[in-house]
């Protein structure tokens, strides 16, 4: 098991990245109207490569996206990828996150392709996922076959949701761990007023925001090198907010 306290303070950050997306938009004349849909055009994965699958929804905060796909999606120092990173929703659509950036899935949770990694990101309305029982059944499928399980902020209200990680330790939101101890009380919550990142078996969870900067490195140091993790941290300028 491995805990680890909250050692920096981001402030004024942000970073924003692409995925390479296509989509194709078929025009169809009905009755003398225009109708337009949307085909959803899957991100091309190399099979030699393990895949982090991200779950987007209504309403998720983007920070919990945008940092494991900036941590992943970062190639070595012999410019080579070492992972598929994939936007994964219920739903082909465009969903709005809690700012308001729109955002599409590159797969849909019934075409998704092997996972080494599942990430669960955080919405400030968390029973609007953890009611959803096709979003929970994903979970809980996923589970027996990924590597890795990591949320972010009350994301951790769906890993509780979906029971994969009873007598586990877990961390959310800064202020949230006493909520999620009555509504999950399976769950080992550690104390989110000194703890950021904890990492228990398969299960990384944090606090959520640009920690989730933290856990997402944490996480590719355990399936690359301490070597890869700090340049993807140099490469994105991370290395220097952490001395600030």
């Amino acid at each position: 098991m491995i805990r680890i306290s909250l050692f920096c303070t981001i402030a004024a950050f942000a970073v924003m990245s692409c995925t390479e997306k296509n989509n194709n938009k078929e025009v169809k004349k009905t009755t003398g109207r225009v109708t337009q849909t949307n085909s959803i055009m899957k991100k091309e994965l190399n099979n030699d490569l393990p895949t982090i699958g991200i779950l987007i929804f209504e309403g998720v905060i983007i920070n919990e996206v945008i940092a494991p796909l900036d941590v992943f999606s970062g190639k070595n120092s012999e410019d080579k990828k070492l992972f598929n990173v994939i936007l994964i929703a219920k739903e082909n659509k465009t969903y709005t996150s809690a700012n308001g950036l729109k955002v599409q899935p590159d797969y849909t949770i019934g075409e998704v392709p092997t996972l080494k990694v599942l990430v669960v990101p955080s919405s400030y309305e968390p029973k609007n996922q953890t009611s959803d029982k096709v979003l929970v059944d994903f979970i809980i499928k996923q589970n027996q076959t990924t590597d890795y399980m990591a949320s972010h902020c009350a994301g951790a209200w769906l890993i509780g949701e979906a029971g994969i990680a009873d007598h586990k330790e877990i961390v959310t939101y800064v202020t949230g761990g006493d909520y999620l101890k009555i509504d999950y009380p399976n769950l080992k919550v550690a104390d989110d007023s000194n703890v950021s990142v904890v990492q228990d078996g398969k299960f990384i969870s944090s606090n959520g925001s640009l920690v989730s900067y933290i856990a997402s490195f944490d996480l590719l140091e355990k399936l690359t090198s301490k070597e890869h993790r700090q340049f993807v941290e140099a490469s994105i300028l991370f290395d220097r907010i952490k001395q600030q």
